[in-house]
């Protein structure tokens, strides 16, 4: 009787927490229905921010990243397999060439052929440059949105059984925000669905490669990152080392010391070849010994985390763009490390929000970010784990109003005419200075999982 009464004062007592949890009206289903539920927000967000601008609408003769991609879509299905990376008359690579691997070049075969079907004026070959017309618009929204739902979502889905699955520490609740910080990433959301890109295929390979790992199927793990690698690198130019070391205003190591060191200016391109290839080489060490030595699957977390800043960081032209590289493992670590998520997730934004004003998306930008703070503070992870943040709360807090500030400076003061650029430098420095920030943090939170590691993760290897 004693038994029974103590298992009924257990399961009211959960049941009380579920009604005081933010997702009392989910949790008690499962963890696919938590998953669907939030997908379909999620999606919502995304038709959202693809009603907002593109990168170069109505800006010709070249536009941007849009036209770049359907350009890709006409001339993979007009022209033979042969000629896609070919100059030629009728394909001229000055026109946003297509120069990324095969299985970008098949994605946008399928995504053209889905177009030529609905509307083929939109992937007529020389008549379509700078194809602006609302249903063509649409179809190529549509195009990322299926990409999306394809690929990422169910990628998100197999990572959070893969490595949650048998976790005790986590409750329904912690799951549900962590799918929701997975799928509602605003960063990705605003440069695919916005900007115009398709990151959600070789992110969601990542993440299905991840969760492969994770749960020990190494071949399938490396057969989805293979794919990962040949969607996204750049073919004929793995580092693309015509264009320079960096490229615009990039919260890199190499464009912020560019302020006080030419490096363009000083050093030959194959010096700075080697410099960045040390740099990233170097970087990336600590962390890659320590997942050696002491395997573990939030090590391994803590290791993408670690090499992928290594790579933002100091290889050779690196675009800003390139912040959800980090950002994907950072947000896999959110309901391990919270305030580490936030701090990075807050200067993420930051750092594209030179990239949102030109392609005038700063209603979406403003409004996802309210509501990606909104969900975050829903179960107020970031109080919950504080680490080296917690001890550095004053300078933080000036560091975050600092951020805030630059973005009211950057919407409505003019720069001085003889620094053009001086709020986008302003912005690179301070992102900067949080990124090396976080690499260091996060090193130094890998290592000391090598005395919470159970033996039985020591043995991995063997």
């Amino acid at each position: 009787m004693g038994e029974v009464k103590e298992s009924k004062t257990m399961k009211n007592k959960v049941d009380l927490d579920n009604h005081d949890d933010a997702f009392w009206w989910l949790i008690h289903k499962g963890v696919k229905a938590i998953f669907l539920s939030i997908s379909l927000f999620a999606l919502l967000v995304r038709l959202a921010v693809s009603l907002h601008p593109y990168s170069g609408a109505g800006n010709p003769p070249k536009y941007g990243d849009y036209e770049a991609q359907r350009h890709w879509m006409e001339i993979t299905i007009n022209l033979p397999a042969k000629d896609w990376y070919m100059n030629s008359t009728t394909n001229d690579l000055n026109y946003w060439g297509l120069d990324y691997p095969p299985l970008t070049a098949y994605q946008s075969f399928i995504h053209g052929l889905f177009l030529k079907l609905f509307d083929s004026d939109s992937v007529s070959l020389f008549t379509s440059r700078g194809y602006e017309s609302y249903f063509g618009k649409l179809l190529m929204r549509w195009t990322v949105l299926s990409s999306d739902v394809l690929i990422f979502f169910p990628a998100v889905f197999y990572f959070v059984l893969a490595y949650f699955s048998g976790n005790s520490r986590f409750h329904k609740s912690d799951i549900a925000w962590q799918i929701a910080i997975l799928l509602i990433n605003p960063c990705l959301i605003l440069i695919d669905h916005g900007h115009f890109q398709y990151n959600c295929i070789s992110l969601g390979l990542t993440v299905g490669a991840i969760a492969a790992i994770c749960t020990d199927k190494d071949l399938v793990g490396s057969f989805l990152f293979t794919l990962a690698l040949n969607h996204k690198q750049v073919l004929s130019r793995l580092a693309p080392f015509e264009r320079g070391l960096y490229e615009d205003y990039v919260a890199n190591f190499w464009c912020t010391t560019s302020v006080l060191i030419k490096w363009k200016r000083l050093f030959s391109v194959k010096l700075l070849k080697i410099l960045s290839f040390t740099a990233t080489l170097s970087t990336c060490l600590p962390s890659m010994i320590q997942q050696i030595r002491v395997p573990s699957n939030q090590g391994f977390l803590y290791g993408l985390l670690c090499s992928s800043f290594s790579f933002y960081l100091f290889s050779f032209q690196v675009h800003e763009k390139s912040i959800l590289l980090p950002l994907l493992p950072a947000s896999m670590l959110a309901l391990d490390e919270p305030s580490l998520f936030i701090h990075f997730l807050h200067y993420a934004l930051l750092s594209i929000f030179p990239l949102v004003v030109r392609d005038k998306l700063v209603q979406a930008y403003l409004a996802i970010y309210a509501l990606t703070f909104l969900i975050i503070n829903a179960l107020n992870k970031g109080k919950q784990k504080g680490g080296g943040f917690h001890s550095g709360g004053v300078l933080f807090g000036c560091f975050l109003f600092c951020s805030l500030v630059l973005h009211v400076v950057y919407l409505v003061v003019r720069p001085p005419e003889r620094y053009p650029f001086l709020f986008e430098a302003v912005i690179m420095l301070l992102c900067f200075s949080q990124f090396i920030f976080l690499v260091i943090f996060s090193n130094v939170k890998q290592w000391t999982l090598s005395k919470a590691v159970p033996q039985m993760h020591k043995q991995k290897l063997n």
